[in-house]
């Protein structure tokens, strides 16, 4: 049996080894599956109190409650700069496979289309049977088949289910952003995300500058979040992508955040106010990149257990069946609800007929999304090998 040998003080002529950093990418970063599951939540929230409500008629802390859920529409934000971050470097690691682009989309399709097109049938079929009031006409339907959801009024067709946009800006950067990476150099990847980062910004500004809708969720005024987030993951892929240099990325992102909104508050989120139509969504993507990095950091730390919280892991999981599906449930509890508990969204017990309406949304929501992760959509993955 070898015996360990005597650790001795060192001396001159003797050095003693750092450990081993522990590196920020890895195959598997579950603080971001922790991080995906904030990011549904503020979504599921603002859409179940603030976006359905507002706080008219409430006060004291039922108000003050449902004024803290009107941000959450900005979990669409740390969406795309996750996607961004998480997209690139999976193409950035594969791009010298020979199978790149089939890999690739086989197991994005297999992710992301079977859910998707159910929800679409689902749509199409409750709206035309009574089950829920919302319409869905052919049109919309079919502009979202082919992810054309963001885009449905530049074909006269006003948009009918509002979370679709943002899936069809990422399919757009599914389609697009591939060919960049492979074609390109790492530090050119991360150029052109820098570009388009900008760019977004100067056409929302020019928007508003012509009169047009800068609020409207065209992929060219709304891709910087997954061009910020492909940005990072480029530089953790370089020379800077040790935690020394992560941290100065980190601290300058939110500083870079904090400044602009200091600059541009109060304006800079009022949707009516042209500094808040160019910068909101610019220094939302700053902060976020910053609490991506952030949490990066500390899920590879001896700190880690503050990131993996297995009920947020567990959100982080179904998020996709979430984000797609809840506001579907939701129109399904506005249409079925007792007219007797309906009866009391306008008297003094409003505030618990939010908190009714929103359990019975929220939670067939969690349960229909959990049964179709598990029972549908893991057969799709199971093929991805």
């Amino acid at each position: 049996m070898l015996l360990a040998p005597v650790m001795s003080a060192p001396t001159s002529t003797s050095r003693v080894e750092p450990p081993a950093e522990v590196s920020l990418l890895r195959p598997r970063m579950p603080e971001l599956d922790t991080l995906r599951g904030v990011a549904v939540l503020l979504v599921l929230f603002f859409h179940g109190f603030g976006f359905e409500f507002g706080t008219q008629g409430l006060h004291g802390i039922p108000k003050l409650f449902v004024a803290a859920t009107l941000p959450g529409w900005a979990g669409v934000n740390l969406f795309f700069v996750l996607s961004g971050f998480l997209i690139t470097g999976i193409l950035l690691d594969t791009r010298d496979r020979p199978d790149y682009f089939r890999r690739f989309y086989y197991r994005r399709a297999l992710r992301i289309l079977p859910i998707y097109y159910a929800v679409l049938i689902a749509l199409a079929a409750f709206s035309r049977t009574g089950l829920i009031s919302r319409p869905a006409s052919w049109s919309f339907l079919g502009l979202s088949a082919i992810y054309l959801a963001n885009m449905t009024e530049l074909f006269g067709v006003p948009m009918q289910y509002g979370v679709l946009w943002t899936l069809a800006i990422e399919e757009h950067f599914y389609l697009i952003w591939p060919t960049a990476v492979r074609a390109l150099s790492r530090k050119m990847v991360a150029i052109a995300g820098l570009a388009i980062f900008a760019l977004c910004a100067v056409l929302r500004d020019y928007y508003c500058l012509k009169g047009y809708d800068a609020g409207h969720g065209y992929t060219w005024l709304y891709a910087d979040g997954l061009a910020l987030g492909a940005i990072l993951a480029a530089i953790a892929r370089g020379a800077w992508g040790t935690r020394t240099a992560m941290k100065t990325i980190m601290a300058l992102l939110l500083a870079g955040s904090l400044a602009m909104f200091a600059l541009g508050a109060p304006g800079i989120f009022l949707a009516s106010h042209r500094i808040g139509m160019v910068l909101r969504p610019t220094v939302l993507n700053l902060f976020f990149a910053a609490v991506v990095m952030l949490f990066l950091l500390i899920g590879t730390s001896r700190w880690k257990w503050l990131v993996n919280r297995p009920l947020l892991k567990f959100f982080g999981e179904i998020s996709y069946g979430v984000y797609l599906i809840h506001m579907l449930m939701f129109d399904i509890v506005d249409r079925w609800m007792p007219a007797s508990v309906s009866s009391l969204a306008n008297t003094h017990w409003r505030f618990e007929f939010m908190l009714l309406h929103f359990f019975f949304g929220a939670g067939l929501t969690i349960v229909v999304a959990y049964l179709s992760r598990r029972h549908f959509e893991e057969f799709f993955l199971r093929l991805k090998n």
